[in-house]
Formats: structure tokens, C-alpha cells, sequence
């Protein structure tokens, strides 16, 4: 089944406690940092909107894109008629824009679903492409070592009153690739419903993420430890990496 079909039905469920508000925040001061205090912003992997309306109400006119339509859907329906937030359906590795941006974004490690090298720099080119001159290239990513050492080949198991999943890991480190089948079941009416999602991801290091910054022709800025906000080391498992536009 393709990633992010039946899963948006409950995905902000799943995800109630991710820190979209602590990451919203750091994004917002490290834009400011640049100058960049509003204008056009684009979110790749923006999903069901969260970070997408958190960074409108932040003062930036937003675009959201994603690849699947099931998640454009729930972030359109908490925007209700009225919404001032564009969202296209797209894949990220040949988005298109009808004019530049101060800045893109892009979280919850959403490029770690770019599996190629060279697909990477194909978006990374892309996102130079679309930015305003000198723009801010913003982005996370999850690490081998989390892939590797930390999920592994896990299992993790909820069970909640109304939906319950099984989330099931599969690391090759041969490919670098983590494959996770994710069971669900979801109350409707008497009876829960149960349908499967296969992801598949790819860890990469600072250096290889560096590289492929700089091969699409962006400047690499700097990278931290998204967790600590120091140094990256042997042990980050997620990295935020700031990038800048670099001519076309």
C-alpha cells in the first residue's frame, strides 16, 4: 500500500507528541537570524499542516507541499474555506513553485524518504531553483546511527481505545535503508478496521547530506544536533542542516 494513505485518517493521533511547536520555534529564530521575518515560505513533507499553520501564524505566507493527497486533506479541513495557505500535491523530488521563496523547510525527517543520493541533489536543486536570492534552505534528517543503533530491528506496540498499531523495523545496512510495516486498527463503529503501511527511509551521514548540498549548487551553512542544539556527533540522531541559495 503507498505510504501516507489510510495513516492520515489518524496520523496527528499517532504523532500528538511530536514538539511541532519547540521545532517551529527554532525555525523561526534561525529565519530571523537571517533577516527573514516574513514573506513567502515553502514547506516540503508538509503533511497534515502542522508546522505549515504554526509557521503562518508566525507571520510567513505559506505554501505546503506534499505527496500525498489523503494528508493534504486533513491539513485543508483545519483550515476550513477561508484558509490563506497553498497546498499542492506534489512530489518533492520535481516540485514546482510559480515564483521564488525567502525560504523552504522541510521536517520530521522527510528527506530521509529520498532513498537516491542523486535524487537528493535533484531536490536540493530544486529548492536552490525556487529560493530568493541569498534564500534559507532549513531541513532535518535522521542519522544512521538512529536507524542503525537505535530503532534497529525493533517492535513497538499501542493500544489505545479507539485505535491501536503495530510498527514493525527492518534495517539494511547494506543500503542504509529502514523499512517499517506499520499495522493499524481503527475503531468504526462496533468493529475495528485494519489496514497496512509499508515506509521505507534511508539513513545518511552529516558528510553525505553536506555533500549533496553542495553538489545542487546550495551553500552549506552549518549543521547541529536537533535534540542537544550543539555540535553533531557520533550519537545525534536527528540533524538539522541550514543551507543558502547560491546563484542559479
Amino acid at each position: 500500500m503507498e505510504a501516507y494513505t489510510d495513516f492520515a485518517s489518524v496520523y496527528d493521533e499517532f504523532m500528538e507528541d511530536t514538539p511541532y511547536d519547540e521545532w517551529c520555534a527554532d525555525i523561526v529564530d534561525k529565519l530571523r537570524g537571517f533577516g527573514i521575518t516574513g514573506g513567502l515560505v515553502c514547506e516540503l513533507g508538509a503533511g497534515t499542516g502542522e508546522m505549515t499553520r504554526r509557521l503562518r501564524d508566525k507571520g510567513f505566507d505559506m505554501i505546503g507541499i506534499d505527496s500525498s493527497e489523503e494528508m493534504l486533506m486533513k491539513a485543508r479541513e483545519k483550515e476550513g474555506d477561508s484558509s490563506d495557505i497553498l497546498y499542492l500535491c506534489q512530489d518533492m523530488r520535481e516540485f514546482e513553485l510559480y515564483g521564488t521563496v525567502a525560504a523552504v523547510v522541510s521536517v520530521c525527517d522527510c528527506v530521509n524518504y529520498i532513498l537516491e543520493e542523486s535524487e537528493l541533489v535533484t531536490v536540493f536543486k530544486l529548492v536552490n531553483n525556487y529560493l530568493d536570492p541569498s534564500g534559507i534552505f532549513i531541513f532535518d534528517f535522521n542519522t544512521k546511527h538512529k536507524y542503525r543503533d537505535v530503532i534497529g530491528e525493533s517492535t513497538i506496540a499501542e493500544n489505545r481505545e479507539d485505535e491501536s498499531f503495530i510498527w514493525e523495523n527492518f534495517y539494511d545496512e547494506e543500503s542504509d535503508i529502514n523499512e517499517y510495516d506499520i499495522t493499524f486498527f481503527v475503531r468504526e463503529g462496533e468493529l475495528f478496521r485494519r489496514f497496512t503501511e509499508t515506509h521505507l527511509q534511508r539513513g545518511y551521514e552529516l558528510s553525505e547530506m553536506k555533500a549533496a548540498v553542495e553538489a545542487s549548487g546550495l551553500v552549506f551553512v552549518k549543521a547541529y544536533d536537533a535534540d542537544t542544539k550543539g555540535e553533531v556527533t557520533d550519537d545525534s540522531e536527528r540533524v538539522v542542516v541550514i543551507a543558502r541559495e547560491c546563484g542559479k
